[in-house]
């Protein structure tokens, strides 16, 4: 019984971990959303199959690949030079931003 509270403890704290990650303004990422428009479209909807739409995705994976281009174990030519630009609260707020957008 206790190996099941300790184990059911543990799920619960690395849920509200990843959920306190997600935490972003999406005001405040709609304001820095305006490069992201250049290549993934208004409110993240790409008109072009190179870039992704970003409307609808989960905060916590746009974080993780915003993280992952800023760090370099992702690499691509335009996002890894835009997420150099970008504090972790940046990251935050847009994922935050593109998250609450409807996807079309």
């Amino acid at each position: 019984m206790r190996h099941l509270a300790v184990a059911t403890f543990s799920s619960l704290l690395a849920l509200a971990s990843v959920a306190a990650q997600a935490q972003g303004d999406a005001k405040a990422g709609e304001a820095k959303a305006a490069v992201c428009v250049a290549c993934h479209g208004m409110q993240g909807n790409s008109t072009n199959p190179d870039w992704p739409n970003l409307a609808g995705q989960h905060a916590p994976y746009l974080v993780k690949q915003l993280q992952a281009f800023k760090a370099g174990t992702r690499k691509d030519p335009l996002m890894s030079g835009q997420a150099m630009m970008l504090s972790e609260e940046d990251m935050q707020n847009l994922s935050a931003y593109f998250a609450a957008q409807t996807p079309k």
